[in-house]
């Protein structure tokens, strides 16, 4: 679940009025004044029935015009929007919209409250009674489809009495910045990780591996050959005889995770047909996968006691967060994921290197989600991962494209097709072919659907962490 400090702050205000003339009447007065028509029936046979219909039409908008004005005033509504919870991608997020009459009739609203395409297709109709002196409220759910901040608009309110014969036009400057956050994980799944790393846990602690880390894990008498600089001198002052230090492999792991920003990420990927809830929603781009991993992963690495960072990159750094623990910290990262935006051109992989080594210069486990550009000559991003594996234990992920290994695999009926699938089919084996010479390098390569990728690089994390590699 996101944190709760991280939802949008509620906001209210008093409405004004939509312009000078901010009055009208209604369908039910209009119906009135050409009912008023059925007088000219009778006037065939006398035409003095016929000055009826002017005189019903004048009593219609004298009735009219008394039950606008004791609409109460623009000025006498108070409105507020509050969210129950921070927007998320995949998730449904519940508004509720308040208004306070502080006016003496009971009016009738309806409300449009306009929100900005990431949350909403088209703005809807929601329609309301408010009391005099009591506070009326609605709830309505929206479900986020674009990470990032957007601005909501005004909220629009029309009102009329029971009576319906005249009805005002106000509006509420409810204008905030709103961040959309990347998808998380559901309770159930993350549990099963969050189990079976506590599993992990425990197996390493009945372990009790003892190496050249250090974590301090006891105290012994010194023998001969031990390193003088492990001697602890207070105890041996008590003791009065020579006491040394012992020390087990760490256990809390710094984690980096490193995300591509360029061009490659823009791509967007088709949504199965059981998730698709709406037409006019965009489908999710390889940088959502990215960043909904990115927090699960996060999740774990920290509920198991070690410290994660980030570095997201296009041609320069766009963010930068050092490992840490914590709520504050998890916090942090979810909001430096929720900015990152996918660039035009090609990332600069060999600066993102370069900036890593120099942030973590001891040996870390490394998650590195980006895709392999179609070049004649070797991609930079090899290149880059080449250097990360003198030092660190690198989870190199390549994000396949789905719509290309289906035409890879599809059987071709014309010539173009031939072409189509050949030409998938080189793609799909030059990057077996640069991952799996990348794998030879000691690396834990991946070639993964989107849809896949979070489940993979959790189990991969979890198995990391029980065979102590880094």
């Amino acid at each position: 679940m996101i944190p709760p400090s991280l939802c949008p702050r509620s906001i209210s205000a008093a409405c004004k009025r939509r312009r000078l003339w901010a009055f009208g009447l209604t369908a039910r007065s209009i119906g009135l004044l050409l009912a008023g028509f059925v007088w000219l029936v009778p006037g065939f046979w006398d035409w003095r029935l016929a000055f009826t219909m002017p005189a019903w039409d004048a009593l219609v908008l004298v009735f009219a015009l008394i039950d606008g004005l004791r609409l109460p005033a623009a000025g006498e509504l108070v409105v507020s929007r509050a969210w129950s919870n921070a927007p998320a991608l995949n998730s449904e997020t519940e508004i509720e919209l308040t208004v306070e009459n502080r006016g003496r009739t009971i009016i009738e609203c309806r409300l449009v409250d306009d929100l900005p395409p990431a949350l909403v297709a088209e703005p809807a109709t929601y329609r309301l009674t408010a009391f005099p002196r009591v506070p009326a409220s609605l709830r309505y759910r929206v479900e986020p489809k674009e990470r990032g901040d957007w601005e909501t608009g005004w909220l629009y309110v029309r009102y009329r009495s029971p009576l319906g014969l005249a009805e005002r036009w106000a509006r509420a400057p409810l204008t905030q910045t709103v961040r959309v956050y990347p998808a998380l994980r559901c309770g159930e799944e993350q549990q099963i990780f969050l189990a079976r790393s506590r599993q992990i846990d425990l197996q390493l602690r009945r372990s009790q591996l003892r190496g050249l880390g250090r974590d301090f894990e006891s105290l012994r008498d010194y023998r001969e050959g031990d390193d003088l600089r492990d001697i602890c001198w207070t105890a041996t002052a008590r003791r009065g005889t020579p006491i040394t230090r012992q020390y087990q492999t760490e256990r809390s792991q710094p984690v980096w995770i490193v995300i591509d920003c360029g061009r490659l990420m823009r791509a967007r990927v088709a949504m199965a047909e059981s998730h698709k809830r709406s037409g006019w929603a965009p489908s999710p781009s390889k940088l959502d996968y990215a960043c909904t991993t990115a927090v699960a992963l996060a999740q774990l690495a920290l509920y198991s006691g070690d410290r994660v960072g980030l570095l997201a990159y296009g041609q320069g750094i766009q963010q930068r967060l050092l490992p840490g623990r914590g709520a504050a910290h998890l916090r942090q990262l979810i909001e430096s994921l929720a900015q990152l935006r996918a660039e035009p051109s090609e990332a600069d992989h060999l600066r993102a290197t370069a900036t890593l080594n120099r942030l973590q210069p001891r040996r870390s486990l490394i998650l590195w989600v980006t895709d392999l550009a179609e070049t004649a000559m070797r991609p930079e991003v090899i290149d880059g991962a080449l250097q990360l594996l003198r030092r660190h234990v690198l989870l190199f992920v390549a994000m396949a494209q789905p719509e290309v290994e289906l035409i890879a695999q599809a059987r071709p009926r014309n010539v173009e097709q031939m072409f189509r699938a050949a030409a998938a089919q080189e793609m799909a084996g030059r990057r077996e072919l640069l991952l799996a010479r990348l794998h030879e390098q000691g690396a834990l390569t991946f070639d993964l659907n989107p849809e896949a990728l979070t489940a993979s690089v959790l189990n991969q994390y979890l198995t990391v962490k029980e065979r102590a590699m880094v």
